[in-house]
């Protein structure tokens, strides 16, 4: 039996819901060595702290039923914060195409074209507009590996979410000012405010993004850091986990992203449409602007955890290190040694006894952590495969709801299932689905609920690909319905669509959600942020794989392009679930490997590393 995580067994696990609770703190603030718990050890069978707080024994974690902790309300303030800058960044974004694709229709002066016209502004054609379009996706995905090595380095997760929020109110005030009438008059000075607007604006939304989740979570973790026991009404004792809290945390967290995204969307349309493009602009960075007033009424109640140095260059000798004599001609060898049972076993520090480096300055458990984190990362590799599926709701079903019968409904109105399917759905998971499960006995753990979101994802597509053979089969205009020249769309009724954007929403409650609170739960405390950021960075990786499929966004080839991508999905969820099944089964061995006293260039409580 190893020492690292493959070998905790449930007494172990047991163990580490009551270690040393260094880095926890008592109450919100910042975390430090004064604000810790003590512990009383009652007897062989169970231990509980100086508040009566009473831990699982290793039968009670292999048998009780789990529960979800009670949400801190600072959390809730959080999630606000984020709502915020989901409206601001959503909102802002939705106009973008006719602002810069679209000319200023007769007589406007703002860009607004009322009931029955077309907004428009710059009218630099769609090759413009999908340029600078798919640059800000690309960019707002690619920046947050910067914000995650401010905040782990210089600044801390609080101070970096300030800075990065005035940066982007600075990128808002640019893209207010290139919207403003006597600007638009010129369309080159207009478009040259615009596209510094929209990488200052990029910059801020990178150091907010990875940041935020973190934080929300933090709020729970530091005052419930490890399972405990609660007697419930019928007296039944259960186990509250702390995992299960943060998945509901993350569930109502990306709830406001969409209550947020769902408003600024359908709100901005409308102010285009019927105001101008600088109001589609100034609402969204007034919303935004509630976001810094919040995080500063409140930084007395968040526990915050200070930098503690960029922990990654260490995190990447170790896995160089372990790399070493490893790798060999024959791939599937290299794969094999690279997944060895001894692969961290053999670089932890008391392995390698006098020969460990000079900058090896950790200790065993960090090892176990690190690899933790790196498993996380593996897990995150397959999702840029999902969010080209997902990728999908925002380009091209756009344009096939274009070739169908509308009944009045602006094509572009139509996605906006997928958020209202996840408000609706989110609490009904929370509340009915997971706990239900849970009392079937059946642990509905992050691998499986990921599987579960690549499986949805693939059947979405396939909705789509059908739908667009009966758009090809029963149209008038055969395999050609987006061409100029086809003015009677398929005698299908839009809200068909219906099925797909379901079936997406119900995938990201599986597999979006569960990215984001794997990447809390199983990345070192020290290394969080950056872990964050690899899980949004492979949107980017998504779009740029993407590009491979334009020649497939067009008619007749839109079936190929959702068959694809449809298969391209299902292979892609198989494989994870063979990756990563065995990862699966060590959940709670992963979660409870107990805290390393190694924190980084700063110590917690403000000492030095060694």
């Amino acid at each position: 039996m190893t020492s690292g995580p493959v070998g905790l067994d449930l007494a172990e696990v047991s163990k580490a819901n009551a270690p040393q609770l260094t880095d926890v703190p008592a109450a919100p603030g910042p975390i430090n060595e004064k604000n810790e718990k003590s512990l009383v050890i009652a007897d062989n069978e169970s231990v509980t702290d100086a508040d009566g707080k009473e831990y699982p024994t290793p039968d009670e974690v292999e048998t009780l039923r789990r529960v979800c902790g009670t949400v801190p309300w600072s959390s809730y303030t959080i999630g606000f914060v984020e709502l915020c800058e989901r409206f601001s960044y959503y909102g802002t974004t939705q106009v973008f195409v006719n602002f810069i694709q679209h000319p200023l229709p007769d007589g406007s002066t703002t860009g607004e074209s009322g009931t029955d016209g077309q907004s428009g502004a710059l009218g630099l054609g769609q090759r413009a507009s999908t340029g600078l379009t798919t640059f800000n996706s690309m960019w707002a995905y690619f920046m947050p590996l910067l914000g995650a090595y401010m905040a782990d380095q210089y600044w801390g997760r609080y101070k970096t979410i300030q800075i990065s929020i005035f940066i982007a109110i600075v990128g808002h005030i640019l893209l207010i000012t290139s919207a403003l009438p006597q600007v638009i008059a010129h369309p080159h000075g207009s478009i040259a405010c615009f596209s510094i607007g929209l990488i200052i604006f990029g910059i801020g939304t990178g150091g907010f993004k990875p940041n935020i989740s973190p934080l929300i979570a933090e709020q729970y973790e530091v005052r419930h850091p490890k399972q405990y026991i609660r007697v419930q009404k019928s007296g039944e004792r259960t186990i509250v986990d702390p995992t299960m809290t943060a998945s509901r945390i993350y569930m109502y967290f990306y709830m406001m992203v969409n209550i947020g995204a769902l408003a600024g969307q359908i709100g901005m349309v409308y102010a285009e449409k019927y105001v101008g493009f600088w109001l589609s602009f100034v609402l969204p960075t007034a919303l935004f602007c509630c976001c810094p007033v919040v995080m500063f009424l409140m930084r007395n109640k968040y526990a915050k955890r200070p930098p503690t140095g960029s922990v990654l260059a260490k995190a990447l000798k170790l896995w160089g290190l372990a790399t070493k004599g490893r790798w060999s001609i024959n791939p599937v060898t290299t794969v094999k040694n690279l997944r060895a049972d001894d692969f961290w076993e053999s670089v932890k520090p008391s392995r390698l006894g006098q020969a460990k480096p000079a900058w090896m300055t950790f200790d065993d458990v960090w090892v176990d952590e690190v690899r933790r984190g790196f498993k996380a990362c593996t897990v995150f590799l397959w999702y840029p495969i999902y969010w080209l599926a997902y990728n999908q709701m925002l380009n091209n079903m756009i344009s096939q709801a274009a070739t169908m019968e509308l009944h009045g409904a602006p094509n572009d109105l139509i996605n906006n299932i997928d958020p209202i399917a996840l408000v609706i759905f989110i609490p009904i998971c929370d509340i009915f689905l997971y706990p239900g499960l849970e009392r079937m006995g059946i642990r509905f753990t992050p691998v499986k609920k990921i599987a579960w979101g690549f499986a949805l994802s693939s059947a979405s597509m396939i909705a789509a690909c059908v739908t667009q053979y009966y758009i090809y089969k029963l149209g008038a205009c055969g395999h050609h319905p987006s061409s100029e020249d086809c003015n009677s769309p398929a005698p299908i009724n839009v809200w068909v669509q219906t099925i797909p954007y379901l079936l997406i929403a119900f995938s990201e409650i599986f597999a979006s959600i569960t990215g984001l609170e794997y990447a809390f739960t199983k990345a070192p405390k020290n290394m969080r942020s950056v872990v964050t950021a690899v899980f949004l960075f492979m949107s980017a990786i998504s779009y740029a794989i993407g590009e491979a499929f334009v020649s497939l966004s067009a008619d007749p080839l839109l079936i190929w392009n959702y068959g694809v991508i449809a298969i391209l999905t299902a292979i892609a969820g198989t494989g994870f679930w063979l990756a990563h099944r065995k990862l699966d089964k060590q959940e709670d061995k992963l979660n409870f490997i107990p805290e390393s006293s190694f924190k980084g260039r700063k110590l917690s409580y403000g000492g030095q590393a060694a």
